[in-house]
């Protein structure tokens, strides 16, 4: 029992000993500081300025008008399920896959669609929404609007194409 004891007021020693010592191997510390064993020293360095990524080409106002109810779950031009619900658009021309960055000018609300659709069909409208993209827009209820449109563009002039099929 008593080398028990000796044993447990040894290692109670050890441990009160290592946390009110100092480190001698930190040379850089004052006199002034206590740094404990257990807390790691941090170097900060001088970090390089941020650049950005990602950018918006400017593509204009485009006459936008929204699809959804009579498309939902028939197959896309690109191959995949329309989804009204999804954040995805139309274009006569652009390439499937590509990112565009939609604002509504009279209320500034903004989201970013994927072309996976050819259209629209109408005379005069550049731009078919999801039901969805209508919604984030406040489009749904005049169906037609003028929408600021930007291409999203990688660093590089990358152009960031997502395709689901």
């Amino acid at each position: 029992m008593r080398t028990i004891v000796k044993v447990v007021i040894f290692f109670m020693i050890l441990v009160i000993a290592g946390f009110t010592t100092k480190t001698a191997f930190l040379t850089e510390a004052s006199e002034d500081q206590t740094v404990s064993a257990a807390e790691p020293v941090v170097e900060t360095t001088e970090t390089e300025p941020v650049t950005t990524v990602v950018s918006f080409n400017d593509k204009g106002l485009l006459k936008a008008s929204w699809y959804g109810p009579g498309f939902h779950g028939r197959v896309t031009a690109n191959g995949e399920t329309y989804d009204q619900e999804a954040f995805t658009a139309a274009h006569k021309k652009l390439k499937f896959g590509t990112l565009l960055r939609l604002t509504n000018p009279k209320n500034g609300k903004s989201v970013i669609v994927r072309i996976n659709d050819r259209g629209p069909y109408i005379p005069g409208r550049e731009l078919d929404l999801s039901k969805g993209a209508a919604r984030e827009l406040g489009l749904i209820q005049k169906g037609v609007a003028r929408i600021q449109v930007e291409e999203v563009t990688l660093q590089g002039g990358f152009k960031p194409e997502i395709s689901l099929n």
